[in-house]
């Protein structure tokens, strides 16, 4: 520590805590919209018996700072005392040199402090034995309370089993849902829905009150296909440049996390394959993923590498992997995922695609990955529901893109946005649902609000079409207002 002393850490400490000298600082740093994550996290610090420390974990610009913010000004709103506490960025070289350890030696020796502390570290990642610091105090110092964030899931995920098990809990934070996109903007426009409505029960429906939902939704669109565009990072939603927006997500998003983040906590060899396999992602998103194509295709890289990889980028909220899932008794392709990038903004601005909107295939490539985004996030904290996909192992044409795999019962979902949304009788879906396969519920995902109802398919279970952006919206309304039954 000898590049700097405690005068720089006091001082560092102090412009990162305004509300030390005036209370009403911290407005400055928040936003009335509250995401769900702030809810668990507060319902996770706040528990009256069961005590442990929320870890907020996401990629870059998902708004984890602004959760850490809001949770101050609620402590700050119920009266607990300005100096009790502490927010610190270990992103910050100051707070990274010092250490977790001095930081916290240091806050407790500005001024007495009496009841709980409340500590909020950002980035605690970058902190040097930080998940070891973190048991100590949770396991001699019942009086502090802490939240904190991480941009890199491995090391926060390695950190609690190792030392957290029963002392933290790790929150995922993907980006915003449609839902949330719309709060965030406060969209006027938006359609009165009843919180309780389920998506299996539109099919029952009497037709003129599913025309109104439906209808509902109309003003709606010019903003989905925005989110579609733009993503789910509240910063970027906010702006009112979105070609700017879009270079900011390539350089703090992208450029940040594979160029630093990545390869200084693994040990990458070769940081150009990285780039590359990525690139090569965002190229293939939403496709089946045969690594060893990809490794001739990317110059004949090493296969256990791109494994390695895969799982780095898996791991550091860029993409997500869609296993195949087995439905009835028809054989499913084994071992290939389904890989998506995170949001479907990432991809747009790694590839520049011009006028992506009146693109079909490329838009029809985008809601299927915004499609498994909300599903997967929704069921996020589901340990016994499964996500993936499935595909015939003996007709390679014959895929549903999400598969929703419970103990009592499998969802099927097809995305069909593009304007022949119409479904041939030999689709997956159709068989699927014709068979006894276990199957509770299908759905059609379409492009036009028009396109809606039960299809003309003679199913045991109704194949219902649905507009895509109805079908997300709900979904995120559903997880906004912590409901665990929207099928």
């Amino acid at each position: 520590m000898a590049i700097i002393n405690e005068t720089h850490i006091i001082k560092t400490l102090q412009n990162y805590n305004p509300w030390w000298r005036n209370a009403d600082a911290i407005n400055n740093e928040t936003k009335p919209q509250k995401r769900v994550a702030f809810f668990e996290a507060m319902k996770i610090l706040d528990h009256p018996s069961i005590r442990r420390f929320p870890v907020l974990s996401g990629a870059r610009r998902v708004g984890k700072t602004t959760i850490l913010y809001q949770m101050i000004e609620s402590l700050l709103a119920r009266g607990v005392s300005p100096r009790n506490i502490l927010y610190a960025s270990f992103d910050n070289p100051v707070i990274k040199m010092a250490g977790v350890n001095v930081v916290f030696d240091i806050f407790e020796t500005l001024r007495p402090i009496t009841n709980e502390i409340y500590l909020f570290f950002d980035e605690i990642q970058y902190a040097a034995n930080w998940e070891l610091w973190l048991k100590v105090v949770y396991d001699t110092r019942k009086d502090v309370r802490l939240t904190a964030t991480g941009s890199a899931s491995p090391i926060i995920i390695k950190g609690a089993s190792d030392s957290g098990a029963g002392r933290w809990c790790i929150l995922k934070t993907p980006t915003m849902s449609f839902y949330e996109y719309c709060d965030i903007l406060r969209i006027a426009e938006r359609p009165q829905i009843d919180v309780n409505i389920r998506l299996n029960n539109l099919a029952k429906m009497p037709k003129g009150e599913l025309a109104e939902l439906i209808n509902g939704f109309t003003p709606l669109q010019s903003h989905f296909n925005r989110y579609i565009t733009i993503g789910g990072f509240p910063e970027l939603v906010l702006a009112n440049d979105d070609s700017y927006a879009q270079r900011l997500l390539r350089e703090d998003v992208v450029d940040k996390v594979i160029k630093r983040d990545v390869l200084t906590m693994y040990n990458i060899r070769n940081p150009l394959s990285m780039e590359k396999l990525f690139f090569y992602l965002c190229i293939n998103s939403s496709n089946i993923f045969n690594i060893q194509t990809a490794a001739k295709e990317m110059d004949n890289i090493n296969v256990k590498t791109i494994e390695d990889y895969i799982s780095f980028l898996e791991m550091s909220n860029l993409i997500y992997c869609s296993a195949p899932v087995g439905v009835g008794s028809k054989a499913a392709l084994k071992s290939k995922p389904k890989i998506y990038i995170a949001d479907a903004a990432i991809r747009n601005a790694v590839l520049m695609i011009d006028d992506v909107l009146s693109d079909e295939k490329e838009m029809g490539i985008m809601v299927e990955t915004a499609v498994y985004k909300h599903i997967a996030a929704y069921y996020q904290t589901a340990p016994a529901v499964r996500t993936g996909y499935y595909r015939m192992a003996r007709d390679s044409q014959k895929e549903v893109d999400v598969v929703i795999s419970a103990p009592y019962e499998k969802i099927l979902c097809e995305v069909k946005y593009r304007n022949d949304s119409s479904i041939p009788a030999a689709d997956a879906i159709v068989a699927l649902a014709k068979e006894d396969a276990g199957v509770t519920s299908a759905f059609v995902l379409t492009k036009n609000l028009t396109e809606y109802g039960v299809s003309r398919h003679d199913t045991p279970v109704p194949i219902f079409r649905i507009p895509a952006l109805a079908f997300i919206y709900l979904i995120g309304m559903a997880e906004a207002n912590g409901r665990n039954q929207i099928f």
